[in-house]
């Protein structure tokens, strides 16, 4: 949200004329106050966009992400359906990121990549290809540093810098934020909603990124003690096995009875709370 006041200062000051040589000061404050009114329409007209901003940004709708005096993302979320969501995290490699794609198109599905600065910087083609192809969008930080050794500040700079490079990419405004490494404390958390941004963890790790091979990513999530409704599963783009695991994995989860969804869809927008495991669950 500030950075939208920060941008509505600095067009204020553009539109204010600056005194021409030779100009009556009769003459200039004639035009500071047709000037003036311009520039009240505009800041009337962006107080409504951010009012209309506010029921959306996590920073503030009525919720509570707070348990016990914990800030906690989202692990995973309550519901009825048979829903969950896959979710990639993309800060190494791009070896894999096509077959990923079309073996989540194959099945037709959707899913969530939480990418890093840098990696939007060394794969814009890739970022525009997850776009194109209808899938979520993430924020995994600029440069992937444990989130929870840098002050508010550095959070929000590490936050706010990969969500620009998308943006400006492609035009996608990210409200989906993963911490590095699962690292975070109340201020990460505080963080990144003050930015416009869920927090999301995830409650099934495939545990891809530890090479153990294809079938034991697949065991790891299909028996997986957590796995229910509502659940985000962890996968990572450039992991040794993963592609070769996506197909089968997709398969026996879809025999089980889930639908996968992104997300954005899976997760509450608003009146919701969370519990002491990071469920989101709504009022």
């Amino acid at each position: 949200m500030k950075r939208y006041v920060e941008r509505i200062k600095k067009k204020i000051w553009k539109m204010l004329p600056k005194r021409e040589e030779g100009q009556s000061e009769e003459a200039y404050r004639s035009m500071l106050i047709i000037k003036g009114v311009e520039a009240a329409v505009f800041v009337l007209a962006a107080l409504a966009i951010i009012k209309g901003a506010a029921a959306v940004l996590p920073g503030s709708v009525t919720v509570s992400s707070s348990v016990n005096g914990r800030e906690l993302p989202i692990y995973c979320v309550e519901t009825q359906k048979k829903e969950l969501a896959l979710s990639f995290d993309a800060a190494w490699g791009n070896e894999d990121t096509e077959k990923i794609l079309e073996i989540l198109e194959k099945h037709g599905i959707y899913a969530t990549f939480f990418m890093t600065g840098g990696w939007v910087d060394a794969y814009p083609d890739d970022v525009k290809a997850i776009l194109a192809a209808g899938h979520d969008l993430g924020n995994h930080s600029d440069s992937h540093k444990n989130m929870s050794q840098l002050s508010e500040t550095q959070c929000e700079e590490e936050i706010m810098e990969a969500h620009r490079k998308v943006q400006e990419l492609t035009g996608y405004e990210m409200n989906l934020f993963r911490p590095p490494y699962g690292d975070y404390n109340n201020e990460v958390i505080s963080s990144a909603a003050k930015c416009g941004y869920y927090s999301v963890q995830w409650d099934v790790d495939s545990l891809d990124w530890k090479d153990y091979g294809t079938n034991a990513i697949i065991k790891e999530v299909t028996q997986n003690k957590h796995l229910g409704n509502g659940s985000i599963i962890l996968c990572h783009n450039g992991a040794k096995y993963t592609v070769d695991a996506l197909d089968k994995l997709i398969t026996e989860l879809k025999n089980q009875g889930y639908e996968f969804v992104p997300v954005s869809q899976l997760i509450y927008k608003d009146h919701y709370h969370m519990d002491i495991e990071g469920r989101q669950i709504k009022n």
